[in-house]
């Protein structure tokens, strides 16, 4: 089951690990271009932008793409497709919406 998980939420894992391991990178981390853009607000106020969140889920969707693509085997292409449903779900209804900053 493995090879078929995106390597994203693997890496998130990790860094999430190694984070709570080192201060000294989690400063850096939390200076980075990406974790300001994505996650600071998310992070502080367990909220996001709309634009966002269509672009976490945009790219979600095409990672998950190419596993479903790639398998044949019906029960991984549903668990893949349960998978996207919940994201949906779960960004939509327990992410709270900001407005955009100007």
């Amino acid at each position: 089951m493995l090879p078929i998980i995106p390597t994203t939420p693997l890496l998130l894992l990790a860094s999430f690990c190694f984070v709570k391991g080192s201060e000294k990178f989690e400063r850096w981390f939390k200076q980075t271009k990406i974790y300001k853009k994505h996650l600071e607000s998310f992070v502080k106020k367990r909220a996001m932008t709309v634009k966002q969140k269509v672009t976490i889920l945009l790219l979600a969707d095409i990672m998950i793409a190419f596993p479903f693509i790639i398998m044949d085997s019906v029960p991984i292409r549903v668990m893949l497709l349960l998978i996207v449903a919940y994201k949906y779900y779960y960004f939509i209804f327990k992410i709270a919406n900001l407005k955009p900053e100007s």
